[in-house]
């Protein structure tokens, strides 16, 4: 099969799977992995596929992808980002923690810092950071959603309103061209949003591939952030609103 034809190829059975690995890719088309990174890094240039670490999928504006997915995906990447995040925390702060796997991993970089007091609606940043005998872990009340462990819902809201926080820490599904922050589900969102309202300091975590991604709710815009860390230094018109309106970034690594 020549490279046009398994380019085809890869792409319908990314639409019809939604995400499938290099070692699947591999062994059905009987090539080096060498030969699929190339045809998938060429793909994701062309805006057909998201290129994600060990495979490929799909971007939609209506639905993200699966937690299993984005637990591995950049996964070298939101480590980094988790470093350069967690050096900014003092001992005995005060932080929320917002849904996602980003913070999930900063969560666990978390782990040796001492006395924090931490307010979260995710689950599995909650389980993360008990195990810590000098950490204080606060759930809010809601409604768990079995794909990710995330809570939502109006009580989460009202719940996240009763706290002044000092950081809190935020990661996104998608971050638009004119600064937009976007994700897929308008609860999860106002839970964000509430966040922000209640933090002294909002840091933002998003690797490269968040930018430029669609989602179909607007959360707010990155100038709100008082610091964005990532892992590439983004596109000059994300550089100028963020130099506009005072947000440091962190470039990890």
């Amino acid at each position: 099969m020549g490279q046009v034809s398994r380019q085809a190829k890869i792409v319908e059975m990314v639409k019809e799977q939604g995400f499938v690995t290099i070692e699947h890719f591999v062994n059905f088309f009987k090539v080096t992995p060498q030969t699929i990174r190339r045809d998938l890094n060429q793909l994701a240039e062309q805006n057909q596929i998201r290129r994600h670490h060990g495979g490929a999928g799909l971007d939609s504006s209506t639905e993200n992808t699966s937690y299993n997915t984005r637990k591995i995906s950049q996964l070298e990447e939101k480590q980094r980002i988790a470093q350069a995040v967690v050096s900014h925390i003092p001992d005995h702060a005060s932080l929320f923690i917002n849904i996602g796997t980003t913070t999930e991993t900063i969560a666990r970089a978390l782990l040796n810092h001492q006395g924090l007091q931490v307010v979260t609606n995710n689950l599995n940043v909650a389980s993360i950071l008990s195990n810590k005998e000098d950490f204080n872990v606060i759930i809010a009340g809601g409604m768990v959603r079995s794909r990710d462990g995330g809570i939502v819902g109006e009580a989460t809201r009202d719940f996240i309103g009763q706290f002044k926080m000092d950081y809190g820490i935020i990661g996104i599904s998608g971050i638009d061209g004119d600064g937009s922050l976007l994700d897929f589900d308008y609860q999860e969102v106002r839970i964000a949003q509430a966040i922000m309202e209640n933090s002294r300091n909002v840091f933002l975590a998003a690797d490269h591939s968040k930018f430029g991604r669609s989602a179909m709710v607007r959360l707010g815009n990155i100038k709100q952030a008082d610091r964005l860390f990532t892992d590439r230094k983004p596109v000059k018109n994300i550089l100028n609103i963020l130099k506009e309106h005072n947000v440091c970034l962190d470039v990890a690594g």
